[in-house]
């Protein structure tokens, strides 16, 4: 009896990761399922630099593909996934803040804030990241909010 109580309570949670992957791909930054345009996200963290994953080194994490430039990244990623995943979806984090849009990124515009990964739009002279930081703090703030509120829609 016990083991069909603990087969039905994975079941349920297989179910309910299965409905959140669904929900998580509407709100992210991806093409073809592809999260931060194929660049690995632990780069971020253990370089300080944007790097190109290897397509033949990849992951699916709740309905997202991450590339990686090394199997001990994957590793990493693989470990703590939600440490490494881009803040509000890979979109751009100033556009979240200033007026609540999803916007695109340049994935080699990008700050750790806090361990967290940040993404910025960045082309056509306009770095989003300067304007970023000269009001952080508030765009922070209110990127978070706006962010809560997309994704509950």
């Amino acid at each position: 009896m016990r083991q069909i109580f603990i087969l039905l309570l994975l079941g349920g949670s297989f179910q309910v990761l299965a409905q959140n992957a669904v929900e998580r791909t509407k709100h992210f930054n991806v093409e073809n399922g592809l999260a931060i345009q194929g660049y690995d996200p632990i780069s971020y963290f253990t370089k300080n630099k944007s790097e190109k994953g290897d397509p033949k080194i990849f992951t699916r994490y709740a309905g997202i593909t991450y590339y990686f430039a090394s199997t001990g990244n994957k590793e990493m990623f693989l470990r703590n996934p939600m440490q490494y995943e881009p803040q509000y979806g890979g979109w751009c984090a100033f556009a979240m803040g200033d007026y609540g849009k999803k916007v695109e990124i340049n994935p080699e515009t990008f700050k750790i804030i806090e361990g967290k990964l940040y993404l910025f739009y960045n082309a056509y002279l306009t770095n989003t990241l300067n304007s970023w930081n000269k009001n952080e703090k508030t765009l922070k703030v209110q990127a978070d909010k706006n962010w809560a509120i997309l994704t509950k829609k």
